[in-house]
């Protein structure tokens, strides 16, 4: 059976998770396109429900509705959907008591779904122990966030809590907390195996409080630039502390 009413009850409850309101009642995300859904399903994701084009394969042991292109069009927020859609449920996102040791990034009001996402991407790329969200930075589980992490978010803790008690956790457990900021020094503080970094929303950088917690460094620039972009930044950031974390 293939679904071609874009009044289904399915489809509409699908098509409302791209609505961060409905995101936070159900526990449900949207995930869109192939690969993704592929990935989701490998890295153990608890894929609910995929809908797919009829000339598309479903996933063994997952509930799979099949619907009509103008269907699929209805439940993607991509202009060109792909063959595949899932339905997920979300991961836990409370805060530990114990952080992992290693780098843990914290976005403090990043806003652009795209810079959450592709920071998240990287953080997985290159080691970092997980990824810390205050409430009011962009919807890590949001279609563009998902898109741009490409998978990411399956791969590594993803928190999200208050950054200034969150912080304050981290430090009474000897982690040292870096913040880009146009006041700080040129120069970093000794890395160690546990290093939280924290990357300010695009527009005004980090909070007074969150820099009030931090040990604020300004990256070097040798061209006319004053600033990066935040992913752009937070990249360069995790791959030289990551490079410079002592073995254990």
């Amino acid at each position: 059976m293939i679904i071609t009413s874009r009044s289904n009850e399915r489809v509409k409850s699908a098509r409302a998770l791209q609505d961060a309101k409905a995101r936070r009642e159900t526990g449900l995300h949207l995930i869109e396109g192939d690969k993704l859904v592929s990935d989701a399903v490998a890295s153990g994701a608890r894929v609910k429900t995929v809908f797919a084009k009829e000339s598309a394969k479903g996933f063994d042991g997952i509930e799979t509705i099949f619907v009509s292109d103008g269907v699929m069009d209805a439940i993607a927020s991509a202009k060109t959907p792909q063959n595949l859609c899932a339905v997920v449920e979300t991961p836990d996102t409370a805060c530990p008591e114990v952080y992992p040791e290693g780098l843990v990034v914290v976005l403090d009001r990043l806003q652009d779904p795209g810079n959450v996402g592709t920071i998240i991407r990287t953080a997985d790329a290159l080691g970092a122990s997980g990824v810390l969200l205050s409430p009011d930075s962009a919807d890590p589980f949001s279609p563009k966030a998902l898109r741009a992490a490409m998978g990411s978010t399956y791969h590594l803790p993803i928190y999200i809590g208050i950054p200034g008690g969150e912080l304050s956790r981290l430090i009474a457990q000897d982690f040292t907390c870096i913040c880009g900021h146009l006041k700080g020094s040129e120069t970093l503080p000794s890395i160690t195996r546990r290093t939280a970094l924290v990357i300010g929303s695009e527009g005004q950088g980090v909070s007074e409080e969150t820099a009030a917690q931090c040990t604020l460094y300004r990256m070097p620039m040798r061209g006319r630039a004053e600033s990066l972009n935040a992913a752009v930044f937070a990249a360069l950031m995790m791959q030289t502390i990551l490079n410079a974390i002592p073995e254990e």
